[in-house]
């Protein structure tokens, strides 16, 4: 599985929520910011998170998106579905089978199958609060790295 950058900008514009979770509602500049993503980009993937229910939008002045819910009730399988659709590593593990016209005698299915499955374990057992948690120390370190220069 190769994440186009709908989900890589998207994942980590949507750790960039759950990191500031509690605070209000984060405005697109600053996300855009942040994450050095262009706002008209980042605005097309927010618009797909909050079709799936993953955030939800602030309208007004101090406006912007915020987490739908928990981050610890979010996992990583749900985002990168809602920004990629499939998270299938070959056509012939996805929901239709059927465009492989080998897939019933492949040698490399099974393989497949199995690297699949391990993807999807640790992409539904991972959740955007596991990510907040490693992003706010990785900012943490590079801060003291900057600091100490």
């Amino acid at each position: 599985m190769k994440l186009s950058t709908k989900g890589r900008y998207g994942l980590r514009a949507i750790v960039e929520l759950a990191a500031r979770q509690g605070d209000g509602p984060v405005s697109l500049p600053v996300i855009a910011a942040e994450q050095g993503v262009s706002e008209a980009y980042l605005e097309q993937l927010m618009r797909l998170l909050r079709q799936a229910g993953l955030v939800a939008t602030a309208r007004g002045k101090a406006g912007g998106y915020l987490l739908a819910r928990d981050a610890a009730q979010i996992s990583v399988a749900q985002i990168l579905t809602a920004l990629e659709g499939s998270t299938a590593l070959t056509d012939c593990v996805g929901t239709d089978a059927s465009v492989c016209e080998r897939a019933c005698f492949c040698a490399s299915r099974p393989l497949f199958l199995t690297l699949q499955s391990r993807i999807d374990a640790v992409l539904k057992e991972t959740t955007l609060s596991d990510l907040c948690k490693d992003y706010k120390e990785q900012k943490r370190r590079s801060e003291n790295a900057t600091s100490l220069s």
